[in-house]
């Protein structure tokens, strides 16, 4: 349920800088992505982000520039793709109701809205812009950092954060007074200190470099750079398992809590260049993702949605891919323990994500070059459009 707000919460504040222009836009959702983590950092830092947050929206609203409704722009664009697809369906109704029949989306409605050429307007633009979005569905690659990026560090050498416990001991650590190892998920705090490093140089270095010398990307550009170190940090981890399996023989022992992993001697901070790459993948996909809203402000809210709805479905099909995988003859298929991937071959899953990586990133570069052709179109840049709200 957290994440049904999340489209409005996110463009509500964007609305703010809109309208000083496209360079100010691009600047909020950098430090709104850096914002988010900041919140990752800690929860009682969380807690504090949250409450400041809450006390600055509630008694700066009376400022806020909102703007007024004016209807569904969802049933809308529903209403014509139903009208353009199923033609006879149409006419059958024209038939039975001729005068409502001629009448477009929002021409029924009393409430002010958009007329009946914008809608017809924006409904080619959402023509144009969801095969682009659709394209980021198979991105399942930051996904993984929560999941098979954990599991493969719990198999690999963890070392004490006190030095006098011998790093290579097969003991049992939880049941040492004093041993305590670096919890594995740690390092994902390596993605979230990439990107609060980075966003600021982004902001204040990079883009205006960039942006002297008329070289600044667009925000297609940078959200296909963003899938080339997505690529790179999955073929680091290729590379990282493949030499993991080199050592299931000689493996040591190593408590977590409950649980005994066997891993490999290899430490675990050879995993810290995938989690940096995909930091860095962030940086020019997500926050490129979140800025790019080609529709007019009408439509932004949903196009928000939609992105954030795909993410989610990206999400979904990296979890059915790894259930999948996880059938008898399957690459991960572990009968004798789900929790052991030194039986498993996960390198081989590895090397699928990757060319699933490589292979959406290349039809992401087609479709969003054949896009960018049509909107730099004359005939596209004369559509009739309306600044709504």
């Amino acid at each position: 349920m957290a994440g049904c707000p999340w489209a409005s919460l996110t463009l509500t504040p964007a609305q703010q800088v809109m309208d000083l222009g496209h360079h100010a836009s691009r600047r909020f959702f950098n430090w709104l992505y850096w914002s988010i983590n900041v919140g990752a950092v800690g929860y009682s830092i969380t807690v504090g982000c949250v409450g400041l947050a809450f006390f600055i929206f509630l008694f700066a609203t009376p400022i806020f520039i909102t703007k007024p409704p004016t209807g569904s722009q969802v049933s809308s664009m529903l209403k014509l793709a139903f009208q353009s697809c199923c033609p006879h369906l149409r006419h059958r109704h024209s038939v039975r109701d001729p005068q409502g029949a001629q009448l477009l989306p929002d021409q029924r409605s009393p409430h002010p809205g958009p007329s009946p050429q914008e809608d017809i307007a924006n409904f080619q633009v959402l023509v144009k812009i969801l095969p682009v979005m659709v394209t980021l569905v198979p991105w399942m690659v930051y996904f993984q950092m929560q999941s098979t990026y954990v599991l493969q560090g719990l198999h690999l050498r963890i070392p004490n954060i006190f030095p006098d416990l011998p790093a290579d001991s097969s003991i049992a650590l939880g049941a040492q007074g004093s041993g305590y190892k670096i919890p594995e998920a740690w390092l994902l705090l390596a993605n979230v200190v990439v990107v609060l490093i980075l966003v600021p140089m982004k902001d204040h270095l990079l883009d205006p470099l960039l942006l002297r010398h008329k070289l600044l990307p667009s925000a297609l550009q940078k959200m296909a750079l963003g899938m080339f170190f997505g690529f790179a940090s999955v073929l680091w981890q290729v590379g990282l398992e493949m030499e993991r399996l080199q050592y299931i023989h000689r493996n040591l022992s190593q408590q977590i809590g409950k649980d005994v992993y066997y891993a490999a001697p290899l430490s675990i901070w050879w995993q810290i260049p995938q989690y940096l790459l995909i930091g860095i993948s962030e940086i020019f996909a997500s926050i490129p993702g979140l800025e790019f809203a080609e529709a007019p402000r009408s439509m932004q809210s949903a196009i928000m949605g939609i992105f954030f709805c795909l993410s989610g479905v990206g999400s979904l099909l990296g979890s059915s891919l790894v259930a999948l995988l996880s059938l008898p003859r399957g690459w991960l298929y572990c009968p004798k323990d789900s929790g052991n991937i030194n039986n498993c071959r996960m390198d081989l899953y590895f090397f699928l994500l990757a060319s699933i990586q490589a292979a959406t990133a290349l039809l992401f570069i087609w479709i969003a070059g054949r896009y960018e052709t049509v909107a730099q179109s004359p005939a596209s840049q004369s559509c009739p459009s309306r600044d709504r709200g």
